[in-house]
């Protein structure tokens, strides 16, 4: 069992927290986070494109000339696809883009993407995410005093208002509660910063 230090909003080690390592410390699968973020942002298309095939464009209701005769090759419709204003052929319709993901799997993603976090020393535990302020100013300094750079994801185990409020207005930075964890979020995220209770209830949906 690995010790991860715990520190507070000033940077000072407070304690040690020991991990497990059957979910910090697994062996990268690239193949299944690839698959978990595919399945996210699938999920996030409307897959509301469509086309008018021959059958549901308008006109067409008759032959357009005799079958014999005139030289020309038989048409049967001018709503077919090689004529102008006809139908689509193989055309998009609506659909859902979302595809079935077995649960081992998720769970094997998200563990992959944690133990990344891990091992490039992105991941930091903090005693509390409660803040005193809702000042983004005072976010801002927080970030500094952590040297915080980049994209930041903060997840909280509690009520995080104080913290939503004072870094909604900060593009590179994302709250989310710790029920809410999510492959992208993790991977999209130069750092990732949470509570010890977040471990703790992230080791026990995981276990």
């Amino acid at each position: 069992m690995a010790k991860i230090d715990v520190i507070d909003l000033n940077g000072k080690k407070v304690n040690d927290l020991t991990i497990n390592d059957n979910i910090w410390n697994v062996e990268q699968n690239n193949i299944v986070l690839k698959k978990a973020i595919r399945l996210q942002m699938d999920s996030l298309r409307q897959g509301t494109a469509d086309t008018k095939g021959r059958s549901e464009v308008s006109g067409g209701g008759r032959k357009p000339y005799r079958q014999k005769g005139t030289g020309n090759a038989r048409q049967g419709s001018i709503r077919a696809p090689h004529y102008r204003g006809g139908g689509v052929v193989f055309g998009p319709t609506p659909r859902s883009y979302s595809f079935k993901m077995n649960r081992k799997e998720r769970r094997l993603a998200l563990k992959t993407a944690l133990s990344a976090k891990l091992e490039e020393k992105k991941l930091m535990v903090i005693d509390s995410l409660e803040l005193t302020s809702t000042k983004t100013k005072d976010a801002i300094a927080m970030l500094e005093t952590l040297k915080l750079e980049g994209k930041v994801l903060f997840i909280s185990s509690h009520d995080a208002e104080r913290l939503y409020l004072a870094t909604r207005n900060l593009p590179n930075v994302a709250v989310i509660m710790a029920d809410e964890i999510n492959v992208y979020d993790i991977v999209n995220a130069d750092y990732v910063v949470c509570d010890e209770d977040t471990v703790k209830y992230i080791e026990e949906a995981l276990k």
